[in-house]
């Protein structure tokens, strides 16, 4: 039978044109926005600036190179090499940390007398938000020379090394959405598919997927990172380094999430699927609901903590609505590959069931209008950013598919209007197929009939119900309208899920920006805003008890402020010591004083973040430094805040 096109005149399916309404006016207003600006909102760190500037030619060599960058980095002592014309190594020791002020600066010692010529500057680093950034220029000193260093023409992350990892960043968010989201589908929309295997394989290989590439970026984050050798992967000091940080951390604590997500998996398709009375299966329902929502919740958190949104401007806000994004992605698109699968392998799925789908799909969409309007605002900040970067271009894309999908969602959501009572209705069509096996099975009595005959009755049998179910699932034209509008939405939420990754590691449009307008002058720019500055030296009387604190108050405002605290030794080298508070006290009207416990972010470096000063005054700031068990030491001094 030929389908016939759905009719678009007034129908009780009319709320789905309302959310593209909505999801239009949520898109314009993402414009409004973006016009309107935002404070900065850094991801993937930029180089703003440096001393010497790329292609000066200065008359003496400097003694020293730094570079400023966008926001907070993490280095290791092999992280900025300052090349001679020959290509040998012309810097003298490890990049020292000069962040000062809230301008984020490392530099490095060159060695006395070098001679004129072209210098190479390379650096490479990770930036906080979990990517590794990299680059180089050049400078001479005298005079431009021939030099046989070639800047790099790939960034950090690349090669072989880069396209694995880009692969199985894709390949565990699409594990993800097929878990979760084909978990979600299966309570919430056709508990009775818990028993289907096609859906349990999609929901398994969603699990063993996300699982495989867990493992594998785990492992190729350390030649991610740095040295870009695959061979590296399987360097254990290699791998120990990556567990000490954010985004191994965020790793394990997902391959942990991972192991409590099968023992769901396996309640769901076992003794769920198995029970029968009512009341049991409503209470385990209730339960694997809540018990796979907080690891569903846990498992879009491990992304959350370790990129984009933990970092910039209002994380405590960006990462909870990231969260929020990925279960919402999950719902709609691991939905929308179970129902899929569903019509075309299952033949007893009921209208209702894709009706329920069709609810959890649109709001769904709502989440996710919502949430991406958030963080594109965060991202982005002006008409040049949006349409002049990749990021900004990526987004526009992003966008064009997301008002596809919903508008093909929206058609999906007709034909699923049309349908009545169970989609699994046997066509007489396929009767004409019952005689053919009732008369093997008639011509010859059971007592007579060999084991070989059996079995293969066992299986002719086999084969005529499995035709009688595809004959009677596509003998409904309702159905099959919905299985290839549903398969068309399917191929564009593959693609929109490209393109999400792609963003998802792309430098985002306002710090491009940033990174383009970058130079010295820039980065030497005076500070405004009251912003505190402290250089407090100390001793605490015990070894290696002396150095400095260098502790920066920004904005240096009433309401919050964030506090960064450096600890220098005394050949100025960063130190760490076992503890670090610090305590404000405003004497003037007996407030305080008023601790804080700042987070050790690397060797010799703390931050405390949402600092909250009351009121404007002197205040006094005391920072207690602590070098051993028993040796410890309180230096203060008053500053104008506010």
């Amino acid at each position: 039978m030929t389908a016939t096109a759905p009719r678009f005149g007034p129908s009780p399916t009319r709320r789905p044109l309302a959310a593209v309404a909505l999801l239009a006016a949520l898109i314009s207003l993402l414009f409004g926005l973006v016009l309107a600006g935002a404070s900065p909102a850094s991801a993937h760190a930029a180089l703003t600036g440096s001393d010497p500037q790329d292609g000066a030619v200065v008359a003496t060599a400097p003694k020293d190179v730094t570079l400023t960058f966008s926001e907070q980095i993490a280095m290791d002592d092999d992280s900025i090499r300052v090349l001679d014309p020959s290509g040998k190594r012309a810097d003298a020791g490890a990049p020292r940390d000069l962040t000062s002020g809230g301008a984020v600066r490392y530099g490095v010692q060159l060695h006395s007398g070098l001679p004129d010529g072209t210098y190479t500057v390379a650096w490479q680093a990770v930036s906080a938000d979990s990517h590794p950034v990299s680059g180089a220029f050049t400078f001479s000193v005298g005079a431009p020379s021939e030099t046989t260093v070639a800047l790099p023409s790939d960034g950090a992350g690349g090669g072989l090394v880069g396209a694995l990892y880009g692969i199985a960043r894709y390949a565990a968010y699409a594990g993800f959405i097929l878990l979760a989201g084909g978990s979600a589908f299966v309570l919430a929309c056709w508990q009775q598919g818990a028993g289907a295997r096609p859906l349990q394989r999609l929901v398994v290989r969603g699990w063993v997927t996300l699982t495989a590439a867990t493992l594998a970026m785990l492992l190729l984050r350390n030649p991610y990172t740095g040295s870009g050798k695959l061979a590296d992967a399987f360097d254990l000091d290699g791998l120990q380094s990556v567990l000490d940080t954010k985004p191994g951390a965020a790793l394990v604590s997902r391959l942990l999430l991972l192991g409590a997500s099968a023992l769901f998996i396996a309640v769901l398709f076992g003794a769920y699927a198995k029970r029968e009375d009512e009341k049991e299966k409503q209470d385990l329902t209730f339960g694997l609901a809540i018990g796979g929502a907080v690891i569903a919740a846990g498992i879009a958190g491990t992304w959350a903590l370790a990129e984009h949104a933990s970092t910039g401007i209002q994380p405590g806000i960006a990462m909870p609505v990231d969260v929020l994004h990925l279960l919402a992605v999950a719902g709609w698109l691991g939905g929308l590959a179970a129902l899929l699968v569903a019509l075309h392998r299952t033949p007893d799925i009921t209208s209702g069931a894709v009706r329920r789908f069709s609810r959890v799909a649109f709001g769904s969409v709502l989440v996710l209008a919502g949430t991406g309007l958030y963080q594109s605002w965060r991202q982005v900040g002006s008409w040049s950013a949006l349409t002049g970067t990749r990021y900004g271009q990526l987004l526009l894309v992003k966008v064009a598919l997301v008002a596809v999908l919903v508008g093909v969602a929206w058609i999906s959501r007709r034909w699923t209007g049309r349908l009545t009572g169970s989609t699994g209705e046997a066509a007489p069509a396929a009767d004409s197929v019952e005689p053919t096996e009732s008369a093997a099975s008639a011509a010859v009595p059971d007592e007579e009939v060999a084991p070989e005959r059996a079995a293969q009755l066992l299986r002719q049998r086999a084969a005529v119900t499995a035709t009688k179910e595809k004959r009677a699932r596509d003998a409904d034209p309702d159905r099959s309208g919905l299985r290839r509008s549903v398969m068309v939405e399917t191929g564009i939420a593959v693609v929109l899920l490209v393109v999400t990754t792609i963003l998802t590691s792309t430098e985002p449009g306002r710090t491009e920006e940033e990174a383009a307008r970058g130079s010295t002058t820039a980065a030497a720019a005076p500070l405004t805003g009251g912003q505190v500055n402290l250089s407090l030296p100390f001793d605490t009387g015990g070894q290696n008890g002396k150095g400095t604190v260098r502790l920066d108050i920004s904005p240096g405002g009433t309401g919050a402020n964030s506090v960064h605290l450096w600890i220098d030794g005394p050949d100025g080298r960063p130190l760490n010591v076992p503890e670090v508070k610090l305590a404000f006290t405003l004497e003037s009207k007996d407030i305080g004083p008023l601790p804080v416990v700042p987070d050790r972010l690397t060797e010799g470096h703390w931050t405390a973040s949402g600092v909250q000063i009351p009121m404007a005054g002197d205040w006094k700031v005391a920072v207690t430094v602590r070098t051993s068990d028993i040796d410890q030491t309180t230096i203060d001094k008053n500053v104008k805040i506010g």
